[in-house]
């Protein structure tokens, strides 16, 4: 419960976008929740982005609209935005503020947390390990996610990256043990949201799932907190509640245009693109939540999902969130226009903590060979088309032209699947197998003798 100063500060110098000054304030810090009423008795919510000397700027959540500066009244409540947390939060669907948008009652919980997280410290972060399974054969094949990783998707406009998300946390598991996914979708359309809801129906009912939906028409601002809730609610599920849980956060390309028009309203000097200069501590800020600590069951892994503006991998936000995780997935026009779902380009995605989620032990013995080769003939594949586009297909060797058909069962048989289509890894790795033995077995060399043998590899 949130307790509130008796004082009520009246003096708003002005309102400049979804900000607000007040002039007189004394005793208030950096972050602090404030509570704005207007003169119709209804009722805002906000947080202190600066306080100097007796001037505090506060970011309205529900933005400034209708309001009157000389008719409002902020109380300051002496501390940050806290939430309650625990089990309840599973099963329901909110709104990107936390309330909720299922007409059920008011989230509760045994105790609260601040939305603004704490950081984890790093002598007690155990290293990730063990796999995330999400039942997409390209992810868990080639880029296997791994408890406690922070993996990125990278998109375009157009391409079915918010299918492949809201598929991965439909599909994910981690194999029996306790496992839930917090899902935070950022500027959505209604269409989209429908969609989102209706896939997710049977996880959420399960209560395996946490929905926060900020849409679209929603306020800007609320999007740089959606964000923040989903990973408070995942930090309390998993190291207080001993669950491993994945949040899934898209998209990051809408949280980030969200803090560039915060950054303007406050006229801070723009930096790359007019993002803020803090973009990388921000968005560090959020990423490094996740992960695993010593004598903690639980886990937090995170899968962003951001569209990257015109293709451009140098944006700022790719290009920042690329050096903070721990690699990406990475969808291709390319795959996209020959009809293949997911269009994952395996040879732009990579996993850099596979090694430490597969393999022996983990997830099958051969796993890790089976991807180094698919990825290796992948490249000579990639080659073989170039000079095809050269030379023609006619001048090419019989072994050139077997690379050719491995391209095409690698994306049709091994890539390929339907948006609801659950994939095991057994499944997954004996398409991989397949795809391979379209090659003669001298073009195998990755793969140990005895695996090739019992796979009966042929000439």
């Amino acid at each position: 419960m949130t307790t509130w100063g008796e004082v009520e500060y009246t003096a708003i110098r002005e309102l400049r976008g979804p900000l607000a000054v007040v002039e007189g304030v004394s005793g208030v810090g950096w972050d602090e929740f404030v509570r704005i009423t207007l003169e119709s008795g209804e009722q805002r919510h906000g947080l202190v982005l600066e306080a100097d000397r007796e001037v505090a700027v506060v970011q309205v959540l529900e933005d400034t609209a209708g309001m009157d500066p000389s008719r409002v009244r902020m109380a300051f409540a002496g501390g940050p935005l806290r939430i309650p947390v625990g089990p309840g939060w599973l099963g329901r669907v909110c709104n990107g503020r936390g309330e909720p948008a299922d007409g059920g009652p008011p989230i509760f919980g045994p105790t609260t947390a601040a939305v603004g997280g704490t950081p984890i410290n790093p002598v007690r972060r155990d290293p990730p390990g063990e796999p995330v399974l999400t039942g997409v054969a390209a992810v868990d094949g080639l880029t296997t996610l791994v408890r406690g990783q922070k993996l990125p998707v990278f998109s375009v406009a157009g391409l079915p990256h918010l299918e492949l998300s809201v598929q991965i946390a439909a599909q994910s598991t981690t194999g029996g043990e306790p496992f839930c996914v917090v899902f935070a979708g950022m500027g959505l359309t209604h269409a989209d949201a429908s969609f989102v809801l209706d896939t997710l129906e049977e996880r959420s009912a399960a209560h395996e799932l946490v929905l926060l939906l900020n849409m679209a028409d929603d306020p800007v601002i609320e999007r740089i907190l959606t964000p923040r809730l989903a990973l408070t609610i995942a930090e309390n599920l998993a190291f207080d509640g001993g669950r491993h849980v994945l949040v899934v956060m898209t998209d990051m390309t809408s949280y980030a245009e969200a803090l560039r028009e915060v950054s303007a309203a406050r006229g801070e000097i723009p930096a790359r693109r007019a993002y803020p200069g803090y973009l990388y501590s921000d968005l560090a800020s959020l990423y490094e939540r996740c992960g695993r600590i010593q004598g903690r069951p639980g886990s937090v892994t995170v899968l962003p999902v951001l569209t990257m503006p015109a293709g451009d991998i140098t944006h700022p936000v790719p290009d920042l969130t690329g050096y903070i995780t721990e690699g990406q997935i990475v969808l291709s026009r390319e795959t996209h226009a020959q009809g293949v779902y997911p269009p994952v380009d395996a040879l732009s995605s990579l996993s850099r903590l596979m090694r430490k989620g597969a393999g022996p032990g983990r997830t099958r013995d051969d796993h890790l060979d089976v991807a180094a080769q698919l990825l290796a003939a992948l490249a000579r594949a990639r080659q073989v088309r170039e000079l095809t586009d050269l030379v023609g297909q006619a001048a090419l060797s019989p072994t050139d032209r077997r690379y050719l058909e491995f391209d095409r069962a690698f994306l049709h048989r091994f890539v390929d699947q339907r948006p609801n289509e659950l994939r095991t890894l057994d499944q997954t790795l004996d398409r991989a197998w397949q795809v391979l033995l379209t090659l003669p077995r001298s073009q195998l060399a990755m793969l140990p003798t005895a695996l090739l043998d019992a796979h009966g590899s042929r000439p």
